[in-house]
């Protein structure tokens, strides 16, 4: 549209046509006649055109005030078409959710069942589940919501905390009889390890709080818990997993904690998402989904 013609002069003309006179156009949209006459002359000197010849009885249109409606009445009912669905949109829980979320035991244990469940409750929703690591960035629209571990610092996007993810070391109880416990944290220097995407381990103390940080020499370095776990069961080195991976394991003496008051510091876990004041009511639905039931399954 050129910038120079009013929106609003083009929907008075509209209305002023469809009412049959300044009168009624005034009525319906809750303004003077005087200022309805002031929006058609406005608008017919942006066109350089007259659109309707009135008199003291009568009005009717010209030849370039026929087209001019007819072609504006088709823009405006695709607008009104536009704004429906918008609403309905907005208001409706159906369409698509993108969600990127860390993998392994958390993304197949947690968030998998999580989205599934919401996904039963609401079954006009679709949902993209993207376990890739590669950074998101979010305002690019690529995902709705992202599931991370760790830290964050991005100012621009809400973080939601959904619980501290409670880390330990673990080894079986045939590397222990093997090659012995370390004493503390700088002893694992001299240990067989098992390391995710981090050979610098951190650990506190207890009671003194006492910081101790070590390079490991990982003799099995892997990204996937599972098969971290695996290789620990069968005695080739230790693991620091958070507790979740492994509860089960420790219940049965499987794999036991090497320290008793050297622990690294929990790891928060996050949900994240886009400030927006106009959000549709799938994206509301979800963040309130999470917010009440993600308890029962990080357990």
């Amino acid at each position: 549209m050129n910038k120079s013609v009013s929106y609003s002069d083009i929907k008075s003309f509209l209305v002023l046509v469809e009412s049959g006179s300044f009168t009624n156009a005034a009525e319906t949209l809750r303004c003077s006649r005087s200022h309805i006459s002031k929006q058609l002359t406005q608008l017919e000197s942006d066109l350089g055109v007259s659109l309707l010849v009135r008199t003291t009885r009568t009005q009717h249109l010209t030849d370039a005030g026929e087209i001019f409606y007819d072609k504006c009445k088709q823009s405006f009912l695709g607008i009104e078409s536009a704004i429906d669905r918008a609403k309905e949109q907005a208001s409706s829980l159906s369409g698509k959710l993108k969600i990127n979320s860390v993998g392994g035991y958390i993304g197949e244990n947690i968030i998998g069942p999580l989205v599934s469940d919401f996904m039963k409750a609401h079954p006009e929703v679709s949902v993209v589940l993207d376990f890739s690591s590669q950074r998101v960035d979010l305002v690019s629209g690529e995902f709705d919501f992202v599931f991370r571990m760790g830290e964050l610092f991005d100012s621009s996007l809400i973080a939601r905390k959904l619980t501290d993810i409670e880390v330990g070391t673990f080894a079986s109880p045939a590397y222990i009889e093997k090659y012995g416990r370390p004493a503390e944290p700088k002893s694992l220097v001299s240990h067989k390890c098992i390391a995710g995407s981090m050979n610098q381990w951190s650990f506190v103390h207890a009671s003194s709080k006492a910081r101790q940080n070590v390079s490991v020499n990982a003799d099995l370095s892997c990204k996937n818990g599972r098969v971290m776990l695996h290789s620990a069961l069968l005695g080739n080195g230790i693991i620091r997993v958070p507790n979740v991976y492994c509860s089960d394991e420790v219940q049965q003496g499987l794999l036991v904690p090497i320290f008793k008051n050297w622990q690294p510091e929990p790891t928060p876990f996050y949900l994240l998402y886009l400030k927006d004041k106009h959000q549709p009511a799938r994206v509301i639905a979800f963040k309130d989904f999470v917010s009440m039931h993600f308890a029962k399954y990080f357990k």
